[in-house]
Order: structure tokens, then C-alpha cells, then sequence
């Protein structure tokens, strides 16, 4: 018989980190590495929007990160170090990067900010870039909590959060899609 999905063991409002250790479901820990999957499920809706082969490799290899990601902010601390949990590395930082340079030599310069929208896939998109940018947050916020989040966690989500917005602009531009400029009202 296979095994239920549910455990009942968070009926009470707590769930185990991994290693054991008993946290508040409200726990900043928990808001953390529960954006970071939020975010995994929009870069998956993305990866489903997206026609280019490339991109969904890439989007492929940033959602296997954001469970690496994932995993490092599931873990109790004190007890990680014991446990071999998957490590994010600055090479993962350098293929991002890659990737926005490569977009933004497509691309015209910017001249203005750019408004969400013109197409599921460019809106999609745009949102991913803003729950990552929460995720970020939340791991910054855990920091100024003085808990333990690595630091490079906190620099790769700052950098895909770059990286979703020169996508936003490029699948405008390869699905030529006018990009959708805002004029402030003067």
C-alpha cells in the first residue's frame, strides 16, 4: 500500500525542519523556503509558456537551484552541517549572468521603465521577478534575524531576479511583442 500524503503531524500549526527540529509554521524559515517554492512553480508556468528550447533548459536548471535553494533554507542550522544537503555555487551565479548578457546583446537599450504586460508569457514572467524578489526579502529578513541563511543563496536570488526580468524583455522580443513603456504623467 503506498504511503498517505498527509501526516497530521502539522494539524497543531508546527512542522519539522529538516533534521527533526519542531518550528512554527509562521516561522521566517518556513515564509522562506515556502516563497522559494512559490517561485519554483512560476518558473515552471514560465518553462511552459516559453517555445525556445534554450530558455527551458535554462529554467530547468534554475528550478533544480531553487530546490538546492530549498533544502538549504529546510534545514536547522545546527544540524546541517551533518547532513549532505545539496550546495549552491558561484558557478550557478556565472550561468545567470551569462544568460542576461546574452539576452540583453538581442535587445534594444532601455530607455524607460517597462510596464508588465503585453502577453501571458511577458506578465508570467514579470511575477516570477517579483516573488523572487520576495524570496529574497524573506532571506534577507532571516539574516537580519540573525539566522543562519548562506550567503550566496540571497546573491543567486538577486541575480534571477535579473535574469526573469531580461527574459520578461526578451520573449517580448522574440514573440515581437511591443514592449509596454511607462509615461508618467506630467
Amino acid at each position: 500500500m503506498a504511503s498517505k500524503i498527509y501526516t497530521k503531524t502539522g494539524d497543531l500549526g508546527k512542522t519539522s525542519l529538516i533534521g527533526g527540529t519542531k518550528v512554527a509554521k509562521s516561522h521566517i524559515r518556513i515564509d522562506s523556503y515556502g516563497t522559494v517554492d512559490e517561485l519554483n512553480s512560476y518558473i515552471g508556468m514560465v518553462s511552459d509558456l516559453s517555445s525556445e528550447a534554450h530558455t527551458k533548459e535554462i529554467l530547468k536548471e534554475i528550478q533544480d537551484r531553487l530546490f538546492t535553494i530549498g533544502s538549504s533554507l529546510a534545514c536547522d542550522p545546527e544540524i546541517e552541517p551533518l547532513m549532505k544537503i545539496p550546495d549552491l555555487k558561484e558557478t550557478d551565479i556565472d550561468l545567470l549572468e551569462r544568460e542576461i548578457d546574452s539576452m540583453n546583446d538581442i535587445l534594444a537599450p532601455m530607455k524607460s521603465f517597462i510596464l508588465p504586460g503585453g502577453h501571458i508569457a511577458i506578465s508570467t514572467t514579470h511575477i516570477a521577478r517579483c516573488v523572487c524578489r520576495r524570496a529574497e526579502r524573506c532571506c534577507v529578513n532571516m539574516q537580519e534575524h540573525e539566522l543562519f541563511v548562506e550567503p550566496l543563496v540571497i546573491k543567486y536570488l538577486n541575480r534571477l531576479s535579473d535574469y526573469l526580468f531580461v527574459l520578461s524583455r526578451y520573449t517580448a522580443h522574440a514573440l515581437n511583442i511591443e514592449e509596454l513603456k511607462w509615461k508618467p504623467r506630467i
